[in-house]
């Protein structure tokens, strides 16, 4: 509610003040007729007129005044005179134009060269990498099969050891009860 009663209150004294600045300008203008007459000067070709002051401003009328045979004169643009072509200077044009075009066709092929080359380029890198890859898995594989082979061998050799170990175990006590039957008769 307080911004709302402040700005009623600031409504009027800005309307006032616009009133104010009219009058000022009202007698600026009749003080000095002049700077208005230079406003609304002359021009060749239209005419202006201050209608009734309005409250909202100022008012004109423009009037343009019909064309004069001297300011159609003033006016008129002429292109520059034209040059007479000769079958030397078309046939220069034709040789500039013929060796622009070679000159793009050149730089085009020149571009898809490059492009050829660095697929090229490309190419032989990813085979060197499978390459460089392929190794690298086969020396893996053949690292991994030697040490399954090396494991399979020390479990084999440790089987076989427990199995002579058993069968010393199994003479010792074979060779046992051998003598312990001739002990007892």
């Amino acid at each position: 509610m307080g911004a709302s009663k402040l700005l009623g209150e600031i409504r009027p004294t800005y309307k006032e003040k616009m009133k104010e600045i009219s009058v000022l300008s009202l007698i600026c203008s009749c003080l000095y007729p002049e700077s208005r007459k230079n406003i609304l000067g002359d021009f060749e070709d239209m005419d202006i007129k201050p209608i009734n002051k309005r409250a909202s401003g100022q008012a004109f009328e423009v009037i343009l005044k019909p064309p004069s045979p001297t300011s159609d004169v003033a006016h008129c643009i002429t292109s520059p005179p034209r040059r007479d072509i000769s079958l030397e200077d078309i046939q220069k044009k034709l040789e500039a134009a013929e060796d622009r075009r070679r000159s793009q066709e050149a730089q085009i092929l020149r571009i898809l060269a490059e492009k050829r080359e660095h697929e090229r380029e490309v190419l032989l890198k990813a085979m060197e990498e499978n390459s460089n890859f392929s190794r690298m898995a086969e020396e893996k594989l053949q690292v991994k099969m030697e040490q399954i082979e090396e494991n399979r061998q020390a479990y084999l050799a440790a089987i076989m050891e427990r199995l002579q170990e058993k069968e010393r175990h199994a003479q010792e006590v074979r060779r046992n009860k051998e003598l312990r039957e001739e002990l007892m008769p």
